[in-house]
Formats: structure tokens, sequence, C-alpha cells
């Protein structure tokens, strides 16, 4: 069925941690040896039980003395997989010595996991490295809580598991010094909010988001905070929205058609309700051969396809003379590198909104993501940010929403579930009243049960 006319909006021609002081903010420090501290073998999260916790701290001690005298500090903080194997097979020699040593036989199989818990401590992100790929291929987040909690999000749900391990302060925080001394950032209480990833491996192709806050502004004050948003090994299918239940094939349809014409197409909705999961999944709807510009703050959505150039934001880095490069600054590069659609990232703040509408009005095809309960609620959200940080008018913001996004799709929470609620054209003309319209296609059917999910089409009135 077609939704669009196809002449609006026509397909343009065109190893080990980089602490950093207060003092010397910013500024790499010399790489300090692995510390070793015996918190990695915490009874609460170590499967390593036979042996008693004070004969596993001494043997972690030994251990870690030894490997950081035998190998450079770059090896243990950047290994490759030679180095890896080497590592590991010294430990492995260690820990035999120690256990005989000391006249200890905990078993091949304690063995080998005492072993591998010395591996991730030394060469990994300790406990982390239990719930990242490739030991877990389920999970969406992680949640490090002030108080040592640890809480998991599993793909396709939406509520929190509490998981067994109580990892130390002392553990927190070496795992943390390794996320962020590969980028030479450092947190601490002159720099308590800190935005860095995880780079994409082998073992972990999607790679991730990490977030931490300093105990010192997180009672009760016993742990950094982490969060980490993984981020998927392969490109999102439509096929997968679709097993979620989260729309209707027909519905899915409707996008397609959207996309395949170069519409402008805003994704709103809260927070976690899948967003750019469903922008990803969008983009393989992208006419083959087309070049696609993707800007994004980090980097998130994996578009399968050779034409397709990433431009990444990033922050201003304390103590050095590097300028930030923001969501703006990359929309107003990519229209000088003849896109054919854009892809933006979900745009936060007035000066990306105003780069992306303007790139829009223009002509130029795309989509984003935007945090907003709803259709209406997307426009009041994008008036606002625009007149608080470019001064621009509410009146001014209705008309450069109104001619610069063709479609809204909006997905929220029913039912314990991610589902796409509206999917709505915007009209090109205020009303009476100044405020933008909305001409809707598609609408979730608030009365089905979520054993049997409805949508309405609007277009049509038939359901």
């Amino acid at each position: 069925m077609n939704f669009f006319n196809d002449d609006s909006n026509k397909k343009p021609t065109e190893g080990n941690p980089v602490t950093v002081s207060a003092e010397t903010e910013g500024v790499p420090q010399k790489p300090k040896p692995a510390t070793s501290s015996l918190s990695f073998f915490d009874a609460s999260q170590s499967t390593t039980q036979t042996l008693a916790p004070e004969i596993l701290a001494e043997l972690a001690n030994d251990v870690i003395d030894v490997i950081n005298r035998d190998f450079l500090p770059d090896v243990l903080q950047r290994p490759n997989e030679k180095d890896r194997a080497q590592v590991n097979e010294r430990i492995s020699v260690l820990v035999g010595q120690n256990l005989r040593k000391k006249a200890l036989n905990p078993g091949g199989t304690n063995e080998r996991e005492i072993v591998e818990e010395l591996s991730r401590r030394i060469l990994g992100l300790g406990f982390l490295d239990l719930l990242l790929p490739p030991a877990r291929t389920d999970i969406s987040e992680i949640s490090v809580y002030s108080s040592g909690l640890v809480q998991i999000m599993k793909k396709g749900e939406i509520r929190w598991s509490t998981v067994n391990m109580r990892p130390s302060p002392q553990e927190i925080e070496r795992v943390l010094d390794r996320i962020l001394g590969q980028q030479n950032k450092s947190l601490n209480e002159t720099n308590p909010s800190i935005d860095a990833k995880l780079a994409r491996t082998k073992n972990n192709p999607g790679g991730a988001r990490v977030k931490a806050i300093h105990k010192a502004i997180a009672p009760p004050n016993i742990n950094h905070v982490i969060e980490i948003r993984l981020y998927e090994e392969k490109p999102v299918l439509p096929e997968w929205i679709l097993e979620q239940k989260e729309m209707s094939r027909d519905m899915m349809d409707t996008i397609k058609e959207a996309v395949s014409k170069g519409k402008r197409i805003l994704v709103t909705g809260e927070t976690r309700t899948g967003k750019t999961t469903l922008l990803s999944a969008m983009c393989n709807f992208l006419p083959e051969g087309w070049r696609i510009l993707k800007i994004e703050d980090p980097e998130e959505i994996w578009i399968n396809r050779e034409t397709v150039q990433t431009i990444e934001a990033r922050p201003q880095q304390l103590g050095t003379e590097v300028k930030p490069y923001t969501l703006a600054d990359g929309v107003d590069d990519a229209l000088r590198l003849s896109p054919d659609y854009l892809v933006i990232g979900e745009v936060r703040g007035g000066k990306a909104g105003q780069a992306l509408f303007r790139a829009l009005m223009t002509g130029h095809s795309g989509a984003c993501t935007f945090h907003a309960d709803n259709p209406a609620d997307a426009v009041e959200r994008f008036a606002n940010i625009l007149e608080s940080d470019s001064h621009v008018t509410p009146e001014a913001a209705y008309k450069m929403f109104a001619f610069a996004i063709d479609v809204i799709v909006q997905i929220s929470f029913r039912h314990e579930k991610r589902i796409v609620t509206e999917i709505v054209e915007v009209s090109k003309k205020l009303n009476e009243k100044k405020e933008v319209c909305f001409n809707p296609i598609w609408k979730y059917d608030e009365n089905s049960p979520a054993y049997d999910l409805r949508w309405i089409n609007l277009f049509t009135t038939e359901k």
C-alpha cells in the first residue's frame, strides 16, 4: 500500500591501567604493574571454593608478582594472541608450582578455574569477563551499583536480574582503570563522570558503551558506579523485530516503503525502549548503492553495507588542546561528503538538533532517534532544546520540525514488552494554533491482550 507520495522528498542526487591524579588530570601517567590485591578471589564471586580464601590470596599474590616481573607492562595492557597465550601458559605453570610447593591438591577442575580467574585478573576485565562475550552472549546491559550489587538486562527483556557476584571496591577500580587507561581517561573527584567504550574485538565483536560515576557522588560511596550497554554483534534484521512482536508485518512494510523512498524518519521512545535497535533494523531497507553517512556518539548502529561511512563524536579531552567534536560538527561535515542518506544517533542537544534540521530541510534524506513519550511530546522537547541551546523561538521550532520530519515511529512499553505504538506522518502545515499536526497511519490497540497484540491501520481504518 502506498502511504507516501513520491514527490514530497525524492532521493538527493548529490595491560595495565594508566592512572591520572587530580593534579595531573588528563595527562597519562606511567603504567602501573598489575596490583596483587586479592579482591579478585572474593568468595562471593569465585567458583573456586575448595581452597581457603587466605590460601588463594597468597597464591594470587605470588603468581601476579612473578607475571609483573616476567612481562612488560605494554604486553599485559594490550596483549595480542601470541602474548595472551604466553602469559596464560606462564600463569598455568606458576599455579601448578605454587600448589605443589604448598602441598595442595585442589583437583584438576579447580586448578583450571584458578588459572582462568587469574588470567581474567591479569589480562582481562576480571568479573566483567564472566558477563561479556564470549562467556555470555545473552546480555544487553550490565549495571554495577555503588553498593557492589551487580545486575544484568538480558536481550529482549525489560527488567533487571541480579547476578551472584560481589566484586570488591579494589576489583571495580582495577577494572575501570583498565578500561579507561586504554583511552587515556581517568575517573576521579575532579572528573567524576566519564563516558568510554569497549572496543570491538574478536571475542566481543559488538563492543559496548561505558558510563562510570565516581563513588564520591554515588552514596553509599563504597564503589564506583558502572553502566555498560552492549551493542549487537551483528546487524539487526527486520525479522528479529517481527519475532519479538514489536510490530506487525504490515507495519514493517509501511516502514520499508518510507525508508526506501528516502523519507525523513524520527524514531522516538522512552529510555531502553529499543530506539537504536529499531533504527538499525530499518536501515536494512535502504536501497543498495546508496551512500550512507552515519553520525553517532558513540557508534552503535551496525549497517551491513560497504557504502557506509561513520563519523563519531568525541568529548573535550581534559588537560589537552584536543577540541571536542560534536554531533553537530559531524552533521555539517557529512553534508560535504555527498550523502544519499544520513543516519544520526540520538539527538540530545539543540545545536545537534538544529544541524540535523538544517540538513533535512535542504532535501537530504535521513533518520535519527529522540527521547520522547509520543509524537506530540517529541515536538515539544525539540522546541525546548532548540530554544534553550540555540535560542530558536517555539513557533520557528515547530516550523522547522514540520519541514524536516516526514514520519515518526513511536516505540513504548506495553505488557512488559517493547511495542511500536504509533506510526504517523507529519503534516507540512501548522494548524491555526501554529502547532504541528499528524496524520496517523498505524496505532496500537490498547485493548488488545498480551497474547493477541493488535494494531489499527488508520490509513484505511481497517484492522
